[in-house]
C-alpha cells in the first residue's frame, strides 16, 4: 500500500528506506520487526505522542490493565521482555532499598544475589537468557542437566544467596526430562524462594500465576501485537521492586510513553479480538502451503503444534536430498525470492523448517504457496541449493557494511 510522505512522494516507508519488502512465515521473530501492530496500538501511540504525562501516572494506569488481564497483583511496561527478566531478578535481590537499587549490578554485598534455572532452560533467544540475570548483578546456579533435571537437583541448589528461581517457557528449551513449572514452585516456595517465568511468547496471560509463579514475564510485541515491550506482572511486592530497578540498571531498559500506552491498547484489544476467525485463517493458510507442497519429490510436510502449547500451528517442511535442496539451500532459495520470504529456519541442520503463518498480510499465505510450487518445479537449482547448515557470525560483524 502506498503512503504520501511529508514531502509527498507516494512511496512506502520501505522503499525510502531501501527495506527489502519480506513475507514473514517464520513467527513472532525481533530480528524480523515483532509482530504486525494492531490498530488500536498505533492508534494510542499516535494519540500520546504529543502529549506530556507523569510516567508513574501513566503506569499506575498500566498496572490496572496488566493486572485485570493476567490476574496478577499489579504489573508495568518496560522495554522488553529481557528487561523484564532482569528488573524481576533484580527486584528479588533488593526489594525497595533504594541504596542497594543503586549499587546494582557491582555490589551485592548483603544481598541474596543467586538465581537457579534448570539447565535445559538457559538458552538464547537473540542473547544468553543468563546475561539478563548478570546483568542484575546475579549469578546463574545451574540445576539438573542438559537432559533432565530432578527435584533434587533445584532442592539443593538452593542457599541461603538464593533470591529466585527462573523458569523459561519457550521452544528453545529442552521440551523433555525437565521439571514442569508447578513441580519448580513446590520446591522454591518450600525454601521461600520466589519463582519468575519467562512466558515470552506465550497466548496465556493467566495460567502461569494460576500455577504457582510469582511474577510473570511477557512479550507486548509478539503474539500481543502491540509495540516492542515487555510486561511484568504477579505479586505486587515483587512488582513494586521490579519497577524500583528504573532508579538504577534499568534506567538504561527505559520504556517511552508511547510504548506504554500501545502495550496497554494491545492488551485491551486481546480481549476482543476475534481468536477463532484468526485461527481459522491461519489453519487456511497451512493447509493452502501442504497442498503446494504435495507431490515435490524429496518434500514431505505435516502440521503441528506449537511445542508450548500456544493454540496455534506450524507447517513443518522436511527436505531430503531427493529434492535437489538442503533444508538450508532451501530457505535461502525463498530468502532470495522477490519478495523474499523468510522461514523458520532454526532447526535446518535437522533436515526441516517450518512455515508460520501468524504474522501474515492479505495475500501473503497465496503468494508463499505460488513460490513454493515455482521454487521446487524450477529445472535450475541454485549454486547452493545443497548447502550444509553452518554457524556463521560473519555477517554480524560486518554490521553497518
Amino acid at each position: 500500500m502506498k503512503n504520501y510522505s511529508a514531502n509527498g512522494s507516494n512511496t512506502t516507508i520501505r522503499e525510502r528506506l531501501g527495506l527489502r519488502p519480506i513475507i514473514n512465515v517464520s513467527g513472532t521473530m525481533t530480528a524480523l520487526g515483532a509482530s504486525i501492530i494492531v490498530p488500536e496500538a498505533i492508534a494510542a501511540m499516535s494519540e500520546i505522542a504529543s502529549q506530556w504525562v507523569e510516567m508513574d501516572d501513566l503506569q499506575r494506569a498500566a498496572s490496572t490493565v496488566v493486572a485485570r488481564l493476567t490476574g496478577g497483583e499489579a504489573g508495568f511496561i518496560t522495554a522488553c521482555c529481557a528487561s523484564g527478566i532482569t528488573m524481576a531478578i533484580a527486584g528479588t535481590m533488593t526489594g525497595t532499598n533504594l541504596l542497594a537499587i543503586e549499587r546494582l549490578p557491582d555490589d551485592t554485598e548483603g544481598l541474596k544475589s543467586e538465581v537457579i534455572v534448570q539447565l535445559g532452560h538457559i538458552v538464547n533467544y537473540g542473547a544468553p537468557i543468563d546475561q539478563s540475570i548478570r546483568l542484575a548483578g546475579a549469578r546463574t546456579i545451574p540445576a539438573g542437566t542438559v537432559s533432565v533435571t530432578q527435584d533434587y537437583h533445584v532442592r539443593d541448589a538452593i542457599r541461603d544467596r538464593t533470591a529466585a528461581g527462573l523458569y523459561v517457557v519457550a521452544h528453545h528449551t529442552v521440551q523433555y526430562g525437565m521439571l514442569s513449572l508447578e513441580e519448580f514452585c513446590e520446591i522454591c516456595h518450600a525454601r521461600g524462594v520466589p519463582v519468575i517465568v519467562d512466558a515470552a511468547s506465550e497466548y496465556d496471560l493467566r495460567g502461569f500465576l494460576a500455577r504457582g509463579a510469582d511474577i510473570v514475564v511477557y512479550s507486548g510485541h509478539k503474539f500481543l501485537s502491540g509495540p516492542t515491550s515487555g510486561i511484568v506482572t504477579g505479586r505486587k511486592d515483587l512488582v513494586r521492586a521490579a519497577y524500583l530497578q528504573n532508579r538504577g540498571v534499568a534506567r538504561a531498559m527505559k520504556v517511552g510513553k508511547e510504548s506504554i500506552a500501545g502495550t496497554m491498547a494491545a492488551l485491551e484489544a486481546w480481549e476482543r479480538r476475534d481468536h477463532a476467525g484468526i485461527r481459522k485463517r491461519e489453519e487456511a493458510a497451512l493447509h493452502l502451503w501442504k497442498d503446494a507442497l504435495q507431490g515435490s519429490p524429496g518434500i514431505a510436510a505435516h502440521i503441528i503444534p506449537d511445542p508450548t502449547g500456544n493454540p496455534l500451528d506450524r507447517l513443518q517442511v522436511f527436505v531430503t536430498p531427493e529434492s535437489r535442496f538442503t533444508a538450508a539451500g532451501l530457505a535461502s532459495a525463498l530468502a532470495a525470492g522477490s519478495p523474499p520470504i523468510i522461514v523458520r529456519n532454526h532447526e535446518v541442520e535437522r533436515g526441516h523448517f517450518f512455515l508460520d503463518p501468524c504474522n501474515l498480510h492479505p495475500g501473503e499465505a497465496e503468494i508463499v504457496a505460488e513460490r513454493l510450487r515455482a521454487v521446487l518445479s524450477a529445472a535450475e537449482r541454485p549454486a547452493d541449493a545443497m548447502k550444509s547448515a553452518r554457524k556463521d557470525s560473519a555477517g554480524a560483524l560486518r554490521w553497518p557494511d
